[in-house]
């Protein structure tokens, strides 16, 4: 089969879904933690993403985690990682069915 963007798109979700915030028991997409996946065309990657805290400190290693994670994904040209506190996060961001696994529902 052949990559295209909406299986990268998929892969890059799938991968985000498998790094876990060192405080919080959760994933960081399900976390509320990735504001954007963009695939281009030629199959370049970017990702916008916040930590919970502009404080964290797991932040470096959590950006470069997935920025790595990412990277080994067949097919994917380039990996552009962009962290940003605009919005800050909040509980908000958050599933339903993680707030419920948190017992915040």
């Amino acid at each position: 089969m052949n990559a295209n963007k909406e299986t990268i798109t998929s892969a890059v979700i799938n991968c985000l879904r498998n790094i876990y915030d060192p405080e919080i028991p959760v994933n960081i997409y399900d976390l509320g933690l990735i504001y954007k996946v963009d695939v281009d065309d030629d199959l370049n990657v970017r990702v916008v993403m916040t930590m919970t805290a502009p404080d964290c400190p797991e932040a470096e290693y959590m950006f470069q985690e997935v920025h790595d994670m990412i990277a080994y994904i067949k097919d994917v040209k380039s990996v552009n990682v962009e962290l940003t506190f605009d919005p800050p996060w909040d509980f908000n961001k958050l599933s339903d069915d993680v707030k419920v696994e948190l017992g915040l529902l």
